[in-house]
């Protein structure tokens, strides 16, 4: 978080002084912080006892799917196009791969979150429900279909 801030005040103060480059610099800041109100909803969520919710599922959802379209997906069409440009200087494009690599390291991070809390949805998912099915059958065990009636002969 402190590269990702550093970095940020860096291409700032580079943009403001050399007054170029502000393109980049704004389209790599609105990338960063576009997933920010969601960040700032988990907080409220949790705050307020309802992040373990269905909203704070698909809030959690809705994150990790905008992080990675916006900071990954787009982020790697922008650092192309910076990168293949003959008009930004150099140290603007080291700055785009370090802020690029930054949200990597995020992105990382972030999906482990993600596949840890799926997994442990699942589990309770399927603890539920095999208590549902035991709740079900009352204690007796169903491995097969009821049978038909033997045929006693009478028709």
């Amino acid at each position: 978080m402190l590269a990702h801030h550093t970095l940020s005040i860096l291409g700032i103060i580079m943009a403001l002084v050399l007054g170029e480059s502000g393109t980049e610099v704004n389209a790599v800041l609105f990338g960063s912080e576009i997933t920010n109100p969601l960040l700032q909803m988990r907080w409220f969520l949790r705050e307020t006892g309802h992040y373990h919710s269905f909203t704070g599922d698909v809030v959690d959802f809705l994150f990790v799917a905008l992080f990675t379209g916006v900071r990954i997906g787009v982020g790697a069409r922008l650092l192309y196009c910076e990168m293949v440009s003959p008009k930004p200087k150099w140290f603007v494009k080291v700055g785009g791969v370090a802020m690029y690599a930054v949200s990597w390291c995020f992105m990382v991070s972030i999906w482990r979150f993600a596949w840890r809390k799926s997994i442990k949805k699942y589990h309770a998912w399927r603890s539920r429900r095999s208590e549902e099915w035991q709740r079900k059958c009352n204690g007796h065990v169903k491995t097969h279909s009821p049978r038909l009636a033997p045929d006693n002969g009478l028709g």
